[in-house]
């Protein structure tokens, strides 16, 4: 890619993530998206690409280690990630409460919504780390937080990997100082959106979604408040 900057996104081919992916590369960025199911990764970049933006495509299931490792290898020669996008995630099944949800569930989950961020974060951000320079925007939920429409029971997984999200986001955050060491980590809530886990009657589209998530990415760096969530450019308790 011949771009200053480069964005990855996760959960790129389709819903936020490809609002997102879209939005950053008509800003200028070049974007990689990913996504698990090939055929679908490689529609929407060919989408993207005929729209004349630069984008590539890859396929990742970002709760396996192994295969988050094969995609660093893969995206190696495309110069190093500048902006992480975390959007990838799966909703829980619908009567997944606490004390009827099988260990299955909890493991399908958790392996993408939770330790997806993780090893995406562990593989990339070393390097951001290194140059003092990058941004790690995790996409979070409302139903994580500790307040408001937050853990009030039901879709149980769901909910405690968004919350644990938010705890990753927090710590990570303050491991690098709160943007002392030249790297943003933020966590955001892009409330219901017409996607597909959102729903076509949800009353926000994607795009006004990914908004939060495109200005975390290309706000001025200096004096910045960050290791917080947002929502619409708003900080809102944890």
């Amino acid at each position: 890619m011949d771009r200053e900057q480069i964005a990855l996104v996760t959960g790129g081919s389709r819903g936020i993530g490809r609002a997102a992916a879209t939005a950053l590369a008509e800003r200028g960025f070049g974007v990689i998206i990913v996504g698990r199911n090939r055929e679908r990764v490689d529609v929407a970049a060919a989408e993207l690409v005929s729209a004349g933006l630069e984008v590539e495509g890859h396929a990742c299931d970002v709760g396996d280690a192994a295969a988050v490792e094969r995609l660093a290898s893969d995206v190696a020669a495309t110069g190093p990630i500048d902006v992480l996008v975390n959007a990838a995630g799966v909703m829980s099944e619908r009567m997944s409460k606490t004390l009827r949800t099988t260990p299955a569930e909890w493991r399908r989950v958790l392996d993408v919504n939770l330790l997806g961020p993780v090893h995406m974060i562990s593989r990339f951000v070393p390097v951001m780390a290194d140059r003092r320079s990058g941004r790690v925007i995790n996409v979070s939920a409302c139903m994580g937080r500790f307040t408001g429409p937050g853990l009030a029971g039901g879709l149980a997984p769901y909910r405690v990997s968004k919350t644990a999200v938010n705890a990753l986001t927090r710590n990570l955050a303050a491991e690098t100082g709160y943007g002392r060491r030249g790297i943003l980590v933020d966590a955001m809530c892009p409330a219901h959106c017409r996607t597909d886990m959102g729903g076509p009657d949800a009353p926000r589209s994607a795009e006004e979604g990914a908004d939060t998530i495109v200005w975390l990415a290309t706000r001025p760096p200096e004096g910045a408040e960050t290791g917080v969530l947002w929502e619409d450019r708003r900080p809102i308790p944890w």
